[in-house]
């Protein structure tokens, strides 16, 4: 595949994945403040525990990206921020860190290698571009889990296909 494809392809990504979330954030925006840290039966716990849950392991992978991993995410069940409001703010400085990133990328950087240590501390040396597809892969899966729990708290869940984020104007 030519490198300009992975790199639009990442790019893309970047894009999607700030689409999705702010479409994900104006629905839970929609729930009370009950319902939107109400318990519910999914991996977290809750709509507001998965949310936090995407935060961290953005954070952690993009800071093993950049060799700016931050310390004080030891979990990754942590609660960074206790309101919606207060998410909703570090998810969206996340989403431009991440499209910042995505955009200093060029085919040499995708195919080059990064070392980091996971959270039991061993150590992995990887070409980046698989890890980082790998980080998209996990927002879409949590953002779905997020999506069917929209739905048991009685909120109408926004489309996040990824064809509609395409089709719609720049």
């Amino acid at each position: 595949m030519p490198q300009t494809i992975l790199t639009d392809h990442v790019r893309r990504f970047a894009r999607y994945n700030r689409w999705a979330n702010r479409r994900v954030y104006e629905a839970c925006a929609q729930l009370s403040s009950e319902d939107y840290h109400a318990p519910r039966p999914s991996f977290f716990g809750s709509i507001h525990a998965t949310l936090n849950h995407l935060l961290v392991g953005d954070s952690i992978w993009f800071g093993r990206f950049t060799g700016n991993v931050p310390t004080h995410m030891t979990r990754l069940d942590m609660i960074l921020h206790e309101t919606l409001a207060e998410l909703r703010a570090a998810r969206q400085a996340k989403d431009e860190e991440i499209i910042a990133f995505a955009d200093s990328l060029d085919a040499a950087k995708l195919s080059d290698t990064f070392s980091y240590a996971n959270m039991a501390g061993q150590r992995f040396t990887d070409p980046l571009f698989p890890p980082l597809m790998h980080v998209f892969n996990h927002q879409t899966h949590h953002r779905g889990q997020v999506h069917g729990l929209l739905s048991h708290a009685g909120a109408s869940p926004p489309s996040l296909d990824m064809i509609y984020f395409m089709r719609e104007p720049a």
